[in-house]
């Protein structure tokens, strides 16, 4: 894809309420903000707020506060994802409508004895969209882009993942669908995030395709790893971000991104690394790995 002109570019970050902020999740925050930033465009704060049963309470308000005292600065108002349902179940039924998606009603424990793609038991029944999960249609074809930091990521849809689920039969809507609208609405050329979404992104460029929408540049950072293979994460022994460990984050935050930190930010306050970080802020450093040890870390 042709690069992004410095004025167009749009960033964005889309944390999910279902626990507060962590170390992982400051890296992934960094990495899109100094990218936005450096490249002179806005960066966006999305909350991915679709699963309410396991959205913590007092969460968003958390994430908002940890941001804040961690120096981070975005453009514009907070989207809610929870507050467009409407445009996503209209563009369901579009789908259904225009067979590009279909109505299934298999059970966990049908399923259960396949491990691989869903195996197409409803793909050809013309079943009612009522208490019935909403697949979409995949070709049986591969997907390839070149992420900015991985590398090349080829994924064949037909036969890696299958028809996937847009809408469950409880009615939240799937984090791949909302996703792809959501980024084409607020006009993001550049989408920054951990690499365990690098897998997601063949069925995100399919959707795109399928709706008309732009493809965004990727860059998926590594993710940071507990020595059993555990990413860092909200349900795995990550405490929660702390305002008064801003600094000595934010300088390990950078270096496990690659950027060299001098020792003159020791000291430094929060909004005058970020300052620094994006005055140098060299996405060419990211080291070129899906995961990275934290024991690893300085």
């Amino acid at each position: 894809m042709p690069s992004i002109a410095p004025s167009a570019y749009v960033g964005r970050f889309a944390p999910t309420p279902s626990g507060y902020l962590h170390f992982g999740s400051l890296i992934a925050a960094l990495a899109s903000y100094l990218d936005a930033r450096a490249a002179g465009g806005r960066w966006l704060l999305r909350m991915e707020d679709l699963d309410p049963p396991r959205e913590m309470p007092g969460a968003q308000a958390a994430i908002l506060q940890a941001l804040e005292a961690y120096g981070f600065e975005w453009d514009g108002q907070m989207v809610r994802q929870s507050e467009r349902l409407d445009v996503y179940n209209e563009v369901i039924e579009r789908l259904w409508r225009d067979g590009g998606a279909y109505a299934c009603d298999c059970s966990r424990k049908q399923l259960r004895p396949f491990a691989g793609p869903y195996p197409g038991f409803c793909r050809d029944a013309d079943r009612n969209m009522q208490n019935a999960a909403i697949r979409l249609r995949v070709p049986d074809r591969e997907y390839a882009f070149t992420d900015r930091v991985q590398g090349e990521f080829r994924q064949h849809l037909g036969r890696e993942v299958g028809d996937f689920v847009i809408r469950r039969r409880d009615g939240l809507i799937a984090y791949q669908l909302a996703v792809v609208l959501d980024d084409a609405w607020q006009g993001v050329t550049d989408v920054v995030r951990g690499a365990d979404l690098l897998d997601s992104t063949p069925r995100q460029l399919y959707l795109q395709e399928l709706l008309g929408l732009p493809q965004p540049r990727y860059l998926h950072i590594p993710l940071i790893i507990q020595p059993d293979g555990h990413k860092l994460g909200k349900r795995y022994r990550s405490p929660p971000l702390q305002p008064e460990q801003a600094t000595p984050l934010l300088l390990r935050a950078l270096r496990a991104l690659g950027q060299p930190t001098p020792n003159e930010l020791q000291d430094a306050l929060a909004a005058e690394i970020l300052g620094w970080a994006v005055a140098n802020w060299d996405a060419e450093r990211i080291p070129r790995t899906p995961t990275l040890a934290e024991v690893q870390l300085r």
